[in-house]
């Protein structure tokens, strides 16, 4: 029987460089009111959102990538034809195939990188960072490129009362590479269906197409469904993914959540007992809710702002529809 030779991967892997980016057009809620009853006080002590970003019909799904991305790669201080892997992470590209992740992947200029597309909600971008953990220590590739996007612009009722206000367009990425210590650690993961119904588009497409439905489908969610488990549950996760990387509340440096809702991160804050001294990513006040994006976005601007540094100690969580979720402990590139 033939042995199949061992994989030659590196023995950890690291984020090595971020990028971002926020479309040019900046909302302000006095847009949203215009179709919603609500108020600005109601929207900012529900949400903790002043401003998001909408995408113009430039600024596709792709396009936002490429600039994210190229700021990545970049700051990562490797050049794009060094990519083995392209890792996508959106639910708002609208072609079921092929990827966008091979579009990127080809205008960057990679080499034939590896590309795909994965769904995953606002998890997406942990979900991202696992896979490309696992391909550098695999050997599969030495450097990975690891993309949020969303144009939830295109996915948003702007009459529907609980949802209108919420929603923002961006793109976040980052280049994983190679370490000679830890600096990503175990992820907690997983996924609750039974709750599925909490956060979803509201109608297939099908149904759009065949006429059984007229307005255009989008994201609706049951808020307070999803704010208790947020609070509650992900806050148990976030526990668990310090444990696994054998690290206390005391040791981190900065958290940053999912941008879902300031007044989850509140809640999730006060629940792990974080001391003041941790840096808390509140970019949900200008960027609102970007799903897979908020991560890597709410990263790249703690450090351009200097509230984080390199080499600091994260723990981050995302969580949303599905119900999934991910967290981990990171080094901060």
């Amino acid at each position: 029987m033939a042995k199949i030779k061992p994989s030659k991967g590196a023995p950890y892997a690291r984020i090595l460089g971020v990028g971002g980016y926020r479309p040019t057009r900046v909302v302000p809620n006095e847009v949203i009111l215009e179709t919603i009853d609500s108020s600005d006080e109601w929207i900012r002590s529900r949400s903790g959102i002043q401003t998001r970003h909408w995408a113009n019909d430039e600024e596709t799904v792709a396009a936002m990538s490429i600039e994210a991305s190229g700021k990545a790669i970049a700051d990562a201080g490797i050049s794009a034809e060094q990519i083995g892997g392209v890792i996508v992470s959106t639910v708002s590209h609208f072609k079921q195939t092929p990827a966008v992740a091979t579009e990127i992947a080809d205008k960057l200029g990679t080499a034939k990188a590896a590309a795909f597309d994965i769904s995953a909600g606002c998890a997406g971008f942990g979900y991202g960072l696992t896979l490309a953990k696992g391909m550098i220590v695999e050997g599969s590739a030495e450097y990975v490129l690891v993309i949020g996007v969303e144009r939830l612009s295109d996915l948003t009722d702007l009459e529907d009362r609980a949802t209108a206000f919420l929603f923002g367009d961006g793109a976040g990425a980052v280049v994983v590479g190679p370490a000679d210590e830890p600096a990503i650690g175990p992820t907690v993961w997983g996924s609750e269906g039974d709750k599925s119904e909490t956060i979803k588009q509201t109608v297939p497409w099908t149904d759009y197409r065949s006429g059984e439905v007229a307005k255009f489908p989008a994201i609706t969610q049951e808020g307070q469904a999803v704010f208790r488990w947020a609070v509650f549950e992900m806050a148990k996760v976030a526990k668990e993914a310090l444990d696994a990387a054998g690290i206390s509340a005391e040791d981190l440096d900065v958290f940053i959540p999912h941008q879902a809702n300031e007044r989850i991160i509140d809640s999730m804050v006060k629940t792990l007992k974080l001391p003041e001294s941790v840096t808390v990513a509140r970019d949900v006040r200008t960027t609102g809710n970007t799903s897979a994006a908020s991560i890597p976005l709410a990263m790249e601007r703690l450090l351009a702002t200097g509230e984080a540094k390199s080499g600091d100690t994260a723990l981050v969580i995302g969580f949303g529809a599905g119900l999934v979720y991910a967290a981990t402990v990171v080094t901060l590139p």
